[in-house]
């Protein structure tokens, strides 16, 4: 048997236990327990774990991505892509804009401007076209742009 099958089973063994054992750990999500049947709370106790799986997941993957962006770009300090807020510093560094911009990122809607418009110049500065960074904006397409910045040549 092959590792990636095996630990697969065993994160979905894992996850599956979790949700059995939550709720009778006293984790009834704040209603009584005859309002919420076993197998429903288990359910959403299997729901969460594997939206937090699904989280760490996609956050290691940004994270992973904007550090090698970082690296092929030669830009300083690339291990701040790990660090929450402080990689949007590291983003403004590879795209050339100044770092007062945070404060836009922290307006609603102006901040989703702003971020494409970041993300075309890292395509620029990775010698992409930059309509690579508006397409951040697409749906399940937005996922696949950093990685392809990041991995292709």
């Amino acid at each position: 048997m092959r590792k990636a099958p095996r630990l697969l089973y065993g994160l979905w063994t894992l996850v599956t236990l979790l949700g059995l054992l939550l709720p009778t750990a006293g984790w009834s999500l704040g209603r009584q327990e005859s309002e919420m049947p076993a197998g429903a709370t288990a359910a959403v106790g299997v729901m969460i774990v594997l939206f937090l799986i699904l989280g760490l997941a996609i956050y290691v993957y940004m994270a992973l991505s904007l550090q090698t962006i970082a690296k092929k770009t030669n830009t300083e300090n690339a291990w701040m892509a790990w660090i929450p807020i402080v990689n949007i510093i590291l983003m403004l560094n590879i795209a050339k804009k100044p770092l007062w911009w945070i404060i836009l990122m922290l307006i609603p809607l102006v901040n989703l401007v702003i971020m494409i418009i970041v993300w075309m110049a890292i395509a620029e500065a990775r010698g992409k076209p930059s309509w690579w960074g508006i397409l951040l904006i697409v749906p399940f397409v937005g996922i696949i742009v950093p990685g392809y910045l990041a991995f292709s040549d």
